[in-house]
């Protein structure tokens, strides 16, 4: 969701889907030695905040698809990916870098629904949040 328009609120993380995104490449990646990192991503907006972050410019190539290839066939220097096991990385012998961030699926409502249907939504959410956060914590 953080590469969408933000027309929603994240009212809830489900504690499912856990994962990472990843900065990858193959296991000869150097990049102290390239003037200008190309990066293969599904998530542009995700990648340019963390290059952005770590003060580095990089060229940024949006691919949809096994990003993993990016590498591999010299289309881009290394990736920004989600990964859960690690195990198409390995396949692709590429290895994880450094650890951009992590990933979680998350209950969302639109914000126009949430005027609507605000006592629907809240028993709802009360339901999920005493399903997925331990006992002592949810206080109806």
């Amino acid at each position: 969701m953080a590469e969408q328009e933000q027309n929603h609120y994240d009212v809830l993380d489900l504690q499912t889907g856990k994962a990472e995104f990843v900065l990858a490449a193959c296991e000869d990646f150097e990049p102290e030695k390239i003037s200008r990192l190309r990066i293969a991503t599904k998530y542009p907006k995700l990648a340019s905040q963390y290059f952005h972050d770590q003060g580095e410019d990089v060229e940024l190539i949006k691919l949809e698809g096994s990003v993993e290839l990016g590498p591999i066939t010299g289309l881009a220097d290394a990736i920004i990916d989600i990964t859960q096991t690690g195990r198409t990385l390995v396949e692709n012998h590429l290895q994880i870098f450094d650890r951009v961030g992590p990933v979680a699926t998350h209950f969302l409502v639109r914000k126009g629904s949430l005027l609507q249907y605000q006592d629907e939504l809240t028993t709802v959410i009360k339901r999920l949040a005493n399903l997925v956060a331990p006992k002592e914590e949810v206080k109806e």
